[in-house]
């Protein structure tokens, strides 16, 4: 009821009386004032009007259920929305709950992470109040081949929503991260159950650096966040949210086809090494490539120096540029 409060507040935009809320919700003006009172215990402002009701006035920048779901959009996908303050994994979290019975679209959101993990196995840890942890559960009827091609969906649903909610220009430095004046903003895992060629479920993790103010020397020069590139905090519940319906929209759009063909332009239009040279890493041994885009598989297209065009998969190798890590 609480988020249900919360979300009429914020579509209202000024004043809505309590009797307005007390009739679209089917609850007594005791439980909306009650809700109320929740909600400015939790750091919202609201303005309280005689004869006119109430207006939220400031949101907090909280990455609650409440908070994420009173500014959800979507059909499906975040529904179920389960939030924890403290958690290993969100990933981990969604393979317990996806082995447990959980169904698809089932999303979970924390406040920290502690034992959170990129592709290839690298740490990648969140602390509290400083940005979105967030991992969601799909069950497509897709082929499994065909299950890698989430994680260029989903760097395009977050670069979609970075732009909208911060007016903050975003590319992707191929698979998956997405990339703001050079420096890295996110990294999405997509981890998957299968059994030999059944695929049982998909677990799409992502973490966005939001809120912090600045980065270890190890970092500093390859990671940044969105307070950093736009000089002031951004309200995450709302950026979460975004994020959660742009994939929504995508993913759709995926499974009628299984391939990158109706995204493939604009995936490589976003790309930040798109014609340009790459040094392409396999184990120990490293190779230098011009960028070409990926095609319709989600492979990227690489001209060798002979002016061969290689299509190379992402799960073999890491993409760096010439001079740094873009």
């Amino acid at each position: 009821m609480k988020t249900r409060i919360l979300k009429e507040l914020k579509e209202a935009g000024d004043y809505i009386s309590g009797q307005e809320l007390c009739e679209k919700l089917n609850v007594s003006r005791t439980a909306v004032w009650k809700h109320i009172k929740a909600l400015k215990e939790e750091g919202y402002e609201i303005d309280s009007v005689t004869k006119r009701g109430y207006r939220l006035v400031t949101c907090p920048d909280l990455i609650t259920q409440e908070a994420v779901s009173s500014n959800l959009n979507s059909q499906w996908l975040g529904k179920d929305l389960r939030f924890y303050d403290m958690i290993d994994s969100t990933n981990l979290e969604v393979r317990r709950l996806a082995e447990a019975g959980a169904e698809h679209g089932l999303t979970v959101i924390a406040e920290e992470q502690v034992s959170g993990k990129g592709r290839r196995g690298r740490s990648w840890l969140g602390k509290a109040g400083t940005g979105i942890w967030m991992s969601f559960l799909l069950k497509p009827e897709i082929a499994l081949e065909n299950s890698s091609m989430l994680t260029l969906i989903t760097a395009l649903a977050v670069a979609k929503a970075i732009n909208e909610v911060t007016n903050v220009s975003c590319g992707i430095k191929w698979p998956n991260d997405l990339i703001v004046n050079g420096k890295k903003v996110c990294g999405i895992l997509t981890e998957l159950s299968a059994q030999m060629d059944e695929l049982n479920y998909i677990v799409v993790g992502l973490g966005i650096n939001v809120n912090m103010e600045k980065f270890p020397d190890d970092l500093k020069d390859k990671a940044t966040s969105l307070q950093i590139e736009t000089g002031k905090r951004v309200y995450r519940a709302l950026l979460a949210a975004k994020v959660l319906e742009y994939f929504e929209k995508y993913y759709e759009q995926f499974i009628q086809t299984e391939d990158l063909s109706t995204f493939k332009d604009e995936y490589n239009h976003l790309l930040v090494h798109m014609n340009q040279k790459i040094r392409v890493i396999r184990g120990s041994k490293e190779t230098i490539y011009t960028s070409h885009g990926i095609n319709e598989r989600g492979e990227l297209l690489a001209e060798t120096a002979s002016g061969t065009i290689e299509p190379i998969l992402s799960g073999e190798v890491s993409v760096r540029g010439i001079l740094g890590y873009v």
